[in-house]
């Protein structure tokens, strides 16, 4: 079983620095390959309540045999609750789905700006957090005003921010945001979606020269940023390669190469912070 490195959170805990992403793996299915994921190794899990999965996961969870504290487990807060009450509950209605007594990480899930109740939605998290109900709060798709917001307004930093990042849109320009502010930052369709960044001749080229597939080299490329990629994998084969990404380097030419590809439109469905609604 491969040793998967942990990064150390602002907070003091810590992650794996992969996890397993879980988006459209619901149902028995699901839980099945969840459960082999388990097998392979993964321990970090990563679900949200607009995933319709929770309890698919939590499930898995059980099954799996291992303790409670062999996992971290994320889930993340949609826009439709981000009124303090109603982060209040959505944050225990997650915990009863999934069967479990906290989350190891909480994410808002889009800050919703014309909306602007997402610093309610954090106050909701550091109150669950006092609570027991999470230990790391965090956030998804924030741009640095809205992290800057939060601190001034609460006073407490995020421990994590999940953001879209792949070869054709590296976010270079967050992922430095993230680092000056001590966040970790973690990316959600790191492979990007569809096969495009999986055919491109350059990634093929450096995983022919390291004997890896192209995606444990985009992997790979995530890992030595200092990007905690979350990979989505219901491919039991998929599953371990993602894994098996600790055994060698790029070179900083290579990084070059690689952050070389990002395109000025390289957004998977041009989903902007800033613009983009969730409510659903």
């Amino acid at each position: 079983m491969t040793k998967v490195p942990v990064v150390t959170f602002n907070d003091g805990y810590q992650m794996p620095a992969v996890g397993l992403g879980t988006f459209q793996v619901r149902g028995g299915q699901g839980v099945n390959q969840i459960l082999a994921a388990i097998r392979d190794g993964y321990r970090s899990l990563d679900t949200a309540t607009n995933y319709d999965n929770e309890g698919a996961v939590g499930e898995a969870i059980r099954q799996s045999g291992l303790p409670r504290s062999a996992f971290f487990v994320t889930s993340k807060l949609p826009g439709k609750y981000h009124r303090y009450a109603d982060a209040t509950m959505a944050i225990q209605e997650s915990l009863y789905r999934m069967g479990l007594d906290y989350f190891d990480l909480y994410l808002i899930h889009w800050p919703l700006p014309k909306r602007d109740h997402y610093v309610e939605a954090w106050q909701a998290m550091i109150d669950a957090r006092t609570r027991g109900l999470i230990r790391s709060i965090g956030v998804s798709n924030f741009e640095p005003e809205h992290l800057d917001r939060l601190v001034k307004e609460t006073g407490v930093m995020p421990a994590v921010n999940q953001i879209e990042a792949h070869p054709y849109w590296n976010n270079q320009r967050m992922l430095a945001a993230d680092q000056q502010r001590g966040i970790i930052t973690e990316a959600w369709s790191p492979l990007g979606r569809g096969s495009a960044a999986l055919k491109e001749p350059l990634i093929q080229k450096l995983a022919k020269k390291y004997e890896k597939n192209v995606g444990q080299i985009i992997l790979r490329w995530h890992f030595q940023r200092g990007i905690v990629p979350i990979p989505k994998a219901s491919n039991l084969l998929h599953q371990r390669s993602n894994l098996n990404v600790f055994d060698f380097n790029l070179t900083p030419e290579e990084m070059a190469a690689i952050n070389g590809l990002s395109q000025a439109d390289g957004r998977i469905d041009g989903q902007d912070p800033n613009e983009y609604e969730e409510f659903d």
